[in-house]
């Protein structure tokens, strides 16, 4: 089974999936989420079987390999790969993928063909998923990059708020343009690559001998690109419109997993391509990481859109990350890459806790609540361990990341890391206040009775917190897959953690 086309199959099944939904007769369209949620499980199943292919110990940097050729006359091929941060972040995906269509069962209520598009494009965005993380070949990864915009920008045009036109445009424009700025790179890599017909393959790139200059610009083509994915300030001003006005499990999947391609991105390309350049750049992307970790902290207190909040808070989160992966530490690289991980789930346990809340109010303003934990005390028992997770109470999940990232950046920079600190004093305040203002207080006068947590929606939270639980006390199995590929990154870089310093024995005497 090891020739087995692990990938390119995990990546069809939804594609699939999202066919045979949209084909389905307007008799059967009110059977659409049922079937989408089978496919959707289906890939789940064949993506813990891939994993199960997986091996931990091998010397290799990527495994479950399948390359072909595809234009060779440019030296682009069908190549796809994993190592343990792809494989890892493909698992997190399919994981949500579920969840998020669960989640979404009532979100399209007026059915027929409208519903049975919306859970195709679902469908089609896995597919595009799975293969931007899976890509080995440069050009292939840019194809899946460009492509995941087309379901992203239906999604939230066609089925989300009363802006989602405006939020849709935006999001496709600052896509496009970092897209743009990137294929530029990429046509450079063609013209200083070694040719062949696999010449955009990842490992034939990995060790270019580029020229100095060059090497810096086709690096901050790239990571233009991948920064505005992410989202960095200042070009983050997308997020909080997409989000918002997405449905959201489109939220979810566009924060928890699409965003996460940026930060991939500056890891397996920014860093293995172009380690010269990585660290030329270091100070001034340490900055942005800290800036955009207390800016998108204080602008999450200032907000009174729930949904805008957390929006907010991942632009905090995802300065963490950048600033673990270019402290160039094996603690800071594994906390980033793990925080990649556990904010996945963070993100989607707060953007679906609190739809569930504002379909039961009837708003998204904070100051409409007040009470509710009186109201649907089931309700606000999960979004406050969701709120706990997101501002990084020890024992669940995040803790450890940031804990990780903070440490492994003050071994090299102590300065950026003392002031990111800051950010956990921030996201107490954001989550709290938040928590407080919505849920404390007297019982509302409601004019019509509210349910508290349904079934439904209790299978849509459970994995989540589980998640939080299992990686908050135990996140070796997750580490055991990151830290090969955290040190394989370091190492092309060129870089070895600093030495420990220790004051002297007997100094003071």
């Amino acid at each position: 089974m090891s020739n087995f086309p692990w990938l390119t199959v995990i990546g069809l099944i939804p594609l699939i999936g999202a066919i045979v939904v949209a084909a389905l007769p307007a008799s059967m369209a009110d059977q659409a989420k049922k079937v989408a949620l089978g496919f959707s499980l289906l890939t789940l199943v064949f993506g813990v079987a891939a994993a199960l292919q997986f091996k931990t110990g091998s010397t290799q940097q990527f495994q479950l390999v399948e390359q072909h050729e595809w234009i060779p006359q440019f030296g682009v091929s069908y190549a796809l790969g994993v190592d343990g941060l792809a494989l890892v972040m493909i698992l997190m995906a399919l994981v949500l993928l579920p969840i998020c269509i669960l989640a979404a069962w009532d979100d399209v209520p007026e059915g027929g063909k409208r519903e049975k598009n919306y859970f195709a494009l679902t469908l089609v965005l896995a597919t595009f998923m799975v293969g931007v993380f899976a890509a080995t070949d440069v050009f292939l990864f840019y194809v899946f990059f460009e492509a995941m915009l087309i379901p992203v920008y239906f999604l939230i045009g066609s089925y989300g708020g009363p802006r989602r036109q405006y939020a849709a445009v935006k999001f496709l424009l600052f896509s496009l343009a970092g897209g743009l700025v990137m294929l530029i790179g990429v046509i450079a890599l063609y013209k200083y690559g070694p040719g062949g017909a696999d010449g955009f393959l990842v490992t034939k790139l990995t060790g270019l001998d580029l020229p100095v200059a060059a090497g810096r610009w086709i690096f901050l083509a790239f990571f233009i690109a991948f920064a505005v994915k992410a989202p960095m300030w200042p070009v983050h001003t997308w997020l909080p419109d997409a989000a918002t006005e997405a449905r959201p499990a489109t939220a979810v999947l566009l924060v928890g997993v699409l965003d996460k391609v940026g930060t991939y991105g500056m890891i397996r390309f920014c860093l293995q391509l172009f380690p010269e350049a990585s660290q030329w750049a270091t100070p001034v992307v340490l900055a942005l990481a800290v800036i955009s970790i207390i800016y998108g902290a204080l602008l999450a207190i200032g907000q009174t859109d729930v949904m805008r909040l957390i929006a907010y808070t991942s632009v905090s989160h995802f300065g963490f990350i950048v600033l673990g992966i270019f402290a160039f530490t094996t603690t800071g690289g594994a906390g980033s890459t793990l925080y990649m991980l556990n904010h996945g789930f963070t993100t989607a346990a707060l953007f679906l806790v609190a739809a569930m809340l504002v379909a039961r109010r009837g708003s998204k303003r904070i100051p409409d609540f007040g009470g509710w934990q009186r109201v649907t005390p089931g309700l606000a028992g999960v979004f406050l361990v969701a709120g706990l997770a997101g501002l990084a109470l020890p024992g669940l999940s995040p803790f450890v990341s940031e804990i990780m990232v903070l440490v492994g950046t003050f071994q090299r920079y102590k300065l950026p890391a003392v002031i990111a600190t800051t950010g956990i004093i921030l996201a107490a305040l954001y989550i709290l206040l938040m928590y407080k203002r919505m849920m404390t207080g007297p019982k509302p006068q409601l004019d019509r009775p509210v349910r508290d947590i349904t079934l439904r929606e209790k299978i849509v939270v459970a994995p989540l917190i589980a998640a939080f639980l299992v990686f908050g006390f135990y996140p070796k199995p997750a580490l055991d897959l990151l830290n090969p590929a955290v040190k394989a990154t370091l190492q092309h870089v060129g870089v070895t953690d600093p030495a420990p310093t220790s004051v002297a024995e007997g100094s003071s005497k």
